[in-house]
């Protein structure tokens, strides 16, 4: 029996980029890696932002939390040493603003095709890393060519929103989880992790799910 671990996350969040590396480092352990199936499942922090390249995310983040901007540089900042050291980039000065719908879209399409696992690093990377807007039809089309998509598909899912609503049932059944901030992390639905946990509570979640399942 394999053992199935469905993640609610947000393209635009930190933590779940750190989440999703360090699960990854605790699956390249993992003697049963291959019996592990993994689906992304959307959730959106903040719903209604309109995407505007014209902010700093230190300035957008200080607005939206109410915190002073120079904490906010130091979170990012302490964020950017721990994704340093398991190999991440993250480049806060680049991110440019944006609403993570489109982005949920084309998982769900990457999903449908095969593809979600790769297209959700690259959204990743392309937000954290790279500065690229990810409300854009553009960068999207480029991270699914990248990845080997059928773009002529890939376009139409785009362009007529077509995966709008499985995003939105996603975000509903977060909702009835008691799901409150993401990633978080459920394992065969018995198991949960809530946050980005360091590599060793991935690891025991993990020995522990499988075990229960066999």
């Amino acid at each position: 029996m394999s053992l199935k671990i469905e993640i609610w996350s947000d393209v635009v969040c930190p933590f779940c980029w750190l989440g999703k590396r360090r699960l990854d480092l605790a699956l390249s352990t993992f003697n049963h890696k291959d019996d592990v199936t993994i689906e992304w499942r959307s959730f959106q922090l903040n719903p209604g932002l309109k995407t505007d390249p014209s902010i700093n995310i230190h300035e957008y983040l200080s607005r939206e939390k109410g915190f002073d901007i120079n904490k906010i540089r130091q979170i990012n900042s302490q964020l950017t040493e721990s994704g340093a050291a398991i190999g991440l980039h993250y480049n806060f000065d680049q991110v440019v603003v944006a609403n993570s719908m489109q982005a949920h879209n084309l998982l769900h399409e990457a999903k449908s095709q095969g593809k979600q696992q790769v297209v959700k690093e690259s959204l990743f990377q392309a937000y954290f890393e790279f500065g690229k807007n990810i409300d854009d039809p553009r960068v999207l089309l480029k991270i699914a060519e990248d990845a080997g998509m059928d773009l002529s598909a890939t376009e139409h899912a785009i362009t007529t929103k077509i995966h709008w609503d499985a995003v939105q049932t996603d975000i509903l059944e977060a909702q009835e989880l008691g799901v409150r901030g993401v990633p978080f992390f459920v394992f065969n639905r018995k198991f949960a992790v809530r946050g980005a946990q360091e590599m060793n509570i991935f690891t025991d979640v993990l020995e522990e799910a499988f075990n229960d399942s066999h």
